[in-house]
């Protein structure tokens, strides 16, 4: 293991493998004028994503769905807090629109937290689904839900409209949901993606966590132990970063090699594909990661195939 990150919570500036280039150009422009006039959030705009320009060329994108207004207040993300808006019935046909005009091959849905909602948005959710498969039948279809306050029912109306991905963030440890998760609760995560792999098996099913906020490698192991238990086939990992006085501080920075162990834990635990690195997001090149996951799984589907029509060795009965 190398050793651990001396950067500590009193550095305002953040460490170099952490500068990116903003996002910016005509193309990047014209995107952000095209969601304006379809009163559209993404969740690259509204949590100030620093992959969002690297994405947005690479033909994914991230929409925030459900308003931009979130009825929790957690501590480690940028998106407003408060009391939303009414529900705008018209708002699926608009992502699959923006969808469709931005030639997307990858596409994530996600919102912000709904808990005044009786199905914590799970309707807007399936409609979205409905709506972008019938403008664009080629694209892979990727939801990323808030955990619904623990609704087998309104889970059950997401996997209906039967995504491709199916991801819920675990966040964090348990021992820092009181303090970085507000109305957020462990085992009622782990249930939801337990669930989620039980009732719709073909799905595959992703997770993500934050480094950064004070977690211990035991707990990040253990937490790792968790999620494989629960048949989750993707995991993401990136660094906290800190978006105003407000929030959690950052207290340490990992290194770009320290990624990549975590990286190597993960997958020799059973993930089937961990992407991790200092910017990496939850959606950060989502087609990627989903790319990769399908090459592993063809590989082992290969390597069955090898041995069910290979002879065996000589003295072998």
């Amino acid at each position: 293991m190398e050793k651990p990150s001396q950067i500590g919570p009193r550095q305002h500036r953040h460490p170099p493998w952490l500068k990116v280039r903003a996002a910016f150009g005509e193309e990047v422009h014209e995107l952000k004028q095209l969601l304006g006039g379809l009163k559209l959030h993404t969740v690259c705009q509204e949590a100030r994503c620093p992959n969002m320009g690297e994405c947005w060329r690479h033909g994914v994108a991230t929409f925030m769905i459900l308003g931009d207004v979130c009825t929790r207040g957690c501590r480690y993300c940028a998106v407003s807090k408060g009391k939303p808006l009414d529900l705008d019935a018209a708002e699926p046909g608009r992502v699959a629109e923006a969808v469709q005009v931005m030639g997307l091959r990858h596409v994530v849905i996600t919102s912000v937290d709904r808990d005044d909602l009786e199905d914590g948005g799970a309707g807007t959710f399936a409609a979205t689904m409905d709506a972008i498969r019938r403008r664009c039948p080629g694209c892979v279809v990727e939801v990323l839900i808030p955990d619904f306050k623990g609704s087998a029912d309104s889970l059950q109306v997401v996997l209906k409209a039967q995504p491709d991905i199916l991801g819920h963030n675990i966040e964090t440890v348990p021992r820092l949901y009181p303090k970085v998760r507000g109305g957020g609760e462990y085992k009622r995560s782990l249930e939801l993606l337990r669930r989620a792999k039980q009732w719709a098996p073909e799905v595959v099913t992703k997770t993500g966590m934050m480094l950064g906020l004070g977690e211990g490698r035991d707990e990040i192991r253990q937490v790792m132990r968790d999620l494989v238990e629960q048949g989750i086939r993707l995991l993401t990992l990136g660094q906290y970063l800190r978006p105003s006085r407000w929030h959690l501080p950052v207290v340490r920075y990992y290194y770009p090699q320290e990624f990549r162990y975590w990286k190597e834990v993960g997958e020799a635990m059973g993930f089937q594909h961990v992407e991790s690195g200092p910017l990496v997001r939850s959606s950060y090149l989502a087609d990627r990661q989903y790319a990769a996951l399908q090459r592993k799984q063809s590989d082992v589907v290969a390597a069955q195939l090898a041995l069910q029509h290979n002879d065996p060795p000589p003295g072998c009965e």
